[in-house]
């Protein structure tokens, strides 16, 4: 969501923040800003809009000064605008910050009452005159940041600096992300990695609770009580090469194409010539995972759909029984949790609010454990679960996850194969399993071969205002998958449903206007399909198949579409069947000229409520 950038350096550090904040333009955002102190004055300038007409305004009226502010807005309290970007100043403070405040309105009311006079209609300013009261008092700026934080409710990451200490730059945060990073000569705060790979690769995880106090020379991290506490410096291994563009035209469809290695990375050395290796999901998981006798697994938007999938696979390999559920569902009802059951929390950040929420409440909940399958290393996810997976990804910057959804599906493959081995799936089938697993990579490659086809097919969804994606089975979920990709980035109303529920309402939608698009592999169900695809050929309705070449599918497209698919066998085809979909949505999306890479009202990394 929102973006935090924060340097004390001995250079001005502008063009360091700006560039950060460049670095995380695609996490979503509608404003931007920055804050540098020079010669004891807070300069500052905002715009409404992308990070380039803030630096349009910067580079017309430099801003020189060592110790600097910046932010990028995704609007929650207030309408995007200039007076309520990021950063805020009040008093001799200036202030930026992820989250959302819940108490910041009877707070408000207490500093009107005081006097205090609002430019804004945010939160983030209630923090700023918090601060700068506390100032009044006679504290430090640690000391005054350590005070407000103890009297906020809810959600936060804060960079803050005093035109009274420069030089000096103080962070906290608590359910939202923050981290240090340790330069030369020179410090910086940020909400993610990639903000900072570009000035030091030495990067400080900071914790639930923690303040932290950078200056050029010195890191101190300090405990909500104010004692200061130890936090390990780790080498981030992520390149700012890997977040470039290259040859592509949109980072989406970079990361469409970097599927098939990103799959290998997921699997490697975790998945050997005779099955899934040991102790991929940490040392301590072979007794939980032998103890396992069911799963609930939670998630948000796109991972949900990879546990959905999941809980096909692991019902029908290893047989335990699994639910799936919406993270902001599930944290605000009471559950039942039988008794042997593994919590997995699925987020590609590893700092999805709702999952996150969803997985401390399960600690009071009885569950066995908890098992996190993520993509970054570092987050609050896998810090806190007691297995992990992580799916190796690499940065992915199209907030449409793409190789996000298909290396979360390589995991809980994984995750089936361990289960079902440990439950009594037959050695000749799991063989088999593991086999189809490893060719999954070769599978994805060919099938971007389709690419020139799906170009073809994408004009005809230009004028489009309406489509409707069918599966069955393990296949449901893909078009789930499907339909929320087009929707994401082209904005054409998108739907998905079960085939075998046409019947029960949407079959009412169809006619020759309504594209609708089946996900159709040879399986079990090809057959209970083909009669949905006949009922919808029967109204009328414009149909676009992708198939396997099973036998019968051939004219099954009518007047419609008929796109060949190889799905390399039934367990990985569903990653297999997602790739067209995603070419599908972009090419979509590039011929009705919407943002691909940063879709309208959407952000990349959903750290609040």
């Amino acid at each position: 969501m929102c973006g935090i950038v924060a340097a004390v350096a001995q250079r001005d550090v502008a063009p360091l923040l700006i560039a950060g904040l460049k670095a995380l333009e695609y996490r979503g955002y509608d404003s931007s800003g920055v804050a540098v102190l020079d010669g004891g004055e807070i300069q500052r300038v905002r715009a409404k809009g992308k990070v380039r007409e803030m630096e349009a305004l910067y580079l017309a009226d430099p801003l020189p000064g060592g110790t600097g502010i910046a932010h990028t807005r995704w609007a929650t309290h207030g309408v995007p605008n200039e007076a309520n970007a990021h950063p805020h100043i009040a008093g001799r403070v200036s202030i930026v910050h992820n989250g959302i405040i819940e108490n910041h309105a009877r707070l408000r009311a207490e500093l009107e009452a005081a006097g205090h006079v609002f430019t804004s209609d945010t939160d983030t300013e209630v923090m700023a005159a918090l601060i700068d009261r506390h100032l009044d008092q006679g504290l430090n700026l640690r000391e005054a940041v350590l005070a407000t934080v103890r009297e906020l409710e809810g959600a936060y990451a804060i960079a803050v600096l005093s035109r009274d200490e420069p030089g000096r730059v103080v962070g906290a945060r608590r359910g939202a992300p923050l981290l240090v990073g340790v330069g030369i000569g020179e410090n910086f705060l940020g909400s993610d990695a990639q903000a900072l790979v570009q000035v030091t690769h030495r990067m400080l995880y900071l914790d639930e609770g923690d303040v932290v106090e950078i200056t050029r020379d010195s890191v101190q991290v300090y405990g909500l009580d104010g004692t200061p506490v130890e936090r390990a410096v780790h080498e981030s291994e992520l390149s700012s090469d890997a977040v470039e563009r290259g040859e592509y035209r949109h980072y989406m469809q970079k990361e469409i194409f970097e599927q098939p290695q990103a799959v290998a990375n997921t699997l490697e050395a975790r998945l050997g010539p005779h099955g899934v290796l040991p102790n991929i999901f940490g040392i301590d998981s072979d007794a939980l995972l032998q103890a396992t006798r069911g799963l609930h697994i939670v998630a948000c938007g796109t991972s949900y759909h990879a546990g959905l999938v999941a809980k096909y696979w692991i019902e029908e390999y290893a047989r335990l029984p699994v639910s799936v559920e919406v993270a902001s569902e599930y944290r605000y009802r009471e559950t039942v949790v039988p008794e042997g059951t593994l919590f997995v929390a699925i987020s590609q950040s590893g700092e999805t609010a709702d999952t996150l929420a969803a997985m401390r409440e399960s600690r009071r909940r009885g569950y066995l454990g908890t098992l996190a399958i993520c993509n970054v290393p570092e987050s609050s996810a896998v810090r806190e679960a007691d297995l992990k997976l992580m799916t190796r990804a690499g940065p992915e910057i199209g907030v449409a996850s793409t190789k996000a959804f298909t290396t979360q599906l390589a995991a809980l493959a994984l995750l089936t194969l361990e289960l079902a081995r440990r439950h009594g799936l037959d050695e000749a089938r799991y063989a088999a399993l593991c086999a189809e697993l490893q060719r999954l990579p070769r599978a994805i490659e060919e099938t971007l071969q389709m690419e020139p086809a799906i170009i073809a097919l994408a004009g005809e969804f230009i004028h489009r205002q309406h489509a409707l994606f069918l599966g069955r089975g393990v296949q449901y979920p893909v078009a789930l998958e499907g339909a929320l990709k087009l929707k994401e980035i082209s904005y054409i109303h998108a739907e998905a449903y079960a085939a075998g529920e046409l019947k029960h309402g949407p079959l009412a939608l169809v006619d020759e206007h309504m594209p609708v698009i089946a996900v159709a592999p040879n399986g079990p169900l090809l057959d209970k399909l083909k009669s949905n695809l006949q009922e919808v050929r029967a109204r009328g309705g414009r149909l676009i198949v992708f198939a396997d070449g099973a036998a019968g599918m051939d004219d099954m497209a009518g007047t419609g579409r008929m796109l060949r698919v190889a799905s390399g066998g039934n367990f990985i085809a569903p990653a297999v069947f997602t790739v067209p979909l995603q070419l599908l949505a972009y090419h979509v999306a590039v011929l009705r000229g919407t943002d691909v890479d940063q879709p309208r009202n959407l952000a990349k990394s959903v750290t609040v409520e």
